[in-house]
């Protein structure tokens, strides 16, 4: 069997593209008051923004625990597999982290574990797991994965544009764009993920400059990938058109954001997210 890849619910990679790649996802939980759901097994993306509009009070996240991380490490060593790398959200946003640590210590004595931080979150964490499949897929071994991995998430960046703050606030996972707070209600708040956590990345007040924003983002930089995530977004179709003349269409994938980041990021949130060229 080779490698292979393991990783969370937050990644947001479509199931088929997944299964196809052989990626095993551990989901996360979420609740809404006193009902609890598995992501992905118990609530889909459809259900969950349905659920989230109608709801009266936040949903909450809850990571998965250490055991379910080693049963999914277990099982593929009974299927064969001889070094599994665990890619992660951002330690610094959940504790998945931990429970995929320690679960690779209780199967130390079978199989070699490497627990990625993928310092992201979303579509940002699923392109480093797809990369780490296809090099997995092509029998490389599990310390060149790692490394290219560990390569390409120091040259990831993801920024997201917010219809509001609210969710972040409410998850307590605001970070260091606390300062956006104080104006929430006159502005489009644009974050990013940085070194694992969330930043302000700009302050617009409208939507459409926000998209803008995203756009000038992309084309600061050269860059290797582009992936655009969006939660119901009505304007995907205008940043793509804004992405366009950037980089080709038909090589952008577009993805759903799921429970665990639509929880924090409310409806409408859409970003992008990309590697930086090398230099």
């Amino acid at each position: 069997m080779g490698v292979r890849i393991v990783t969370d619910s937050a990644c947001d990679l479509p199931e088929d593209v997944a299964a196809a790649l052989h990626i095993e996802v551990v989901p996360l939980t979420i609740r809404f008051g006193k009902e609890e759901f598995v992501d992905r097994e118990e609530l889909d993306n459809a259900t969950f923004w349905k659920k989230l509009r109608a709801s009266e009070t936040l949903p909450e996240t809850a990571a998965p625990s250490a055991g379910a991380f080693e049963t999914r490490y277990r099982k593929l060593i009974d299927r064969g597999a001889t070094g599994i790398i665990c890619i992660n959200m951002s330690s610094k946003l959940s504790g998945t982290m931990q429970a995929a640590q320690v679960a690779a210590s209780a199967v130390s004595g079978d199989c070699v574990v490497q627990v990625v931080d993928s310092e992201t979150c979303s579509m940002g964490l699923g392109a480093l797991c797809l990369t780490a499949a296809r090099r997995a897929a092509d029998g490389d071994s599990i310390e060149s994965i790692v490394r290219e991995v560990i390569s390409r998430r120091d040259r990831t960046q993801l920024f997201g544009a917010l219809d509001t703050l609210e969710y972040l606030k409410k998850g307590g996972r605001v970070g260091n764009a606390k300062a956006l707070l104080g104006s929430m209600l006159s502005i489009k708040p644009v974050v990013e993920i940085r070194a694992g956590l969330v930043e302000e990345a700009g302050r617009v007040r409208t939507r459409s400059k926000s998209l803008k924003l995203l756009a000038e983002k992309v084309a600061a930089q050269p860059i290797d990938s582009l992936s655009v995530l969006h939660g119901q977004a009505d304007d995907l179709e205008d940043l793509l058109d804004l992405l366009n003349p950037i980089f080709p269409r038909d090589e952008i994938q577009v993805g759903d954001v799921g429970p665990v980041i639509g929880t924090h990021g409310g409806p409408g949130v859409i970003g992008v997210t990309y590697q930086v060229s090398q230099q």
